[in-house]
């Protein structure tokens, strides 16, 4: 079976030279490969047939055989690495935490210890008989995220 490190390698010497990072590698059983690459700016198909043509060149089907795809993070996928994050620094996201509470707000910032989120609560104050909203911003580590992914919305 081909081993990820060789297939991460790879990926990373031949993005090292674009805008482009890596997001993810799998290799599932009978050598399918997945990689995941994203940019701050977006991903071009080109990107990936080049990509695809690089890792190819390097593996040796003689040796062992391979099912190969090659693609852009999408839009609804979690985010998977820091610099996800911080391109998405400005725009609302959904989280969901380990706890099993689900929230949405904006992300306000991202560094290699966690997050900040900015979400709206509704809060009576007191001696008021109607609630407001307030803007409150949230910290969260790493380990308490279970996913985070761009929210969508139609309006």
């Amino acid at each position: 079976m081909i081993e990820k490190g060789v297939i991460t390698q790879l990926v990373e010497e031949k993005l090292a030279s674009s805008d482009n990072y890596l997001v993810d590698v799998v290799v599932k059983p009978g050598n399918l490969i997945i990689i995941e690459i994203d940019n701050d700016e977006g991903v071009c198909i080109d990107d990936c047939a080049e990509l695809s043509r690089y890792v190819e060149e390097h593996l040796d089907r003689e040796v062992e055989d391979f099912e190969l795809e090659v693609g852009s993070a999408g839009v609804t996928s979690p985010f998977k690495v820091l610099r996800q994050y911080v391109k998405n620094i400005g725009n609302e996201v959904e989280m969901l935490l380990k706890s099993g509470v689900k929230l949405t707000g904006v992300l306000k910032s991202a560094d290699e210890n966690g997050v900040v989120v900015t979400v709206e609560k509704q809060v009576k104050p007191e001696g008021s008989k109607r609630k407001v909203t307030v803007q409150e911003d949230q910290s969260y580590t790493f380990d308490e995220i279970k996913y985070t992914k761009y929210l969508i919305r139609f309006k």
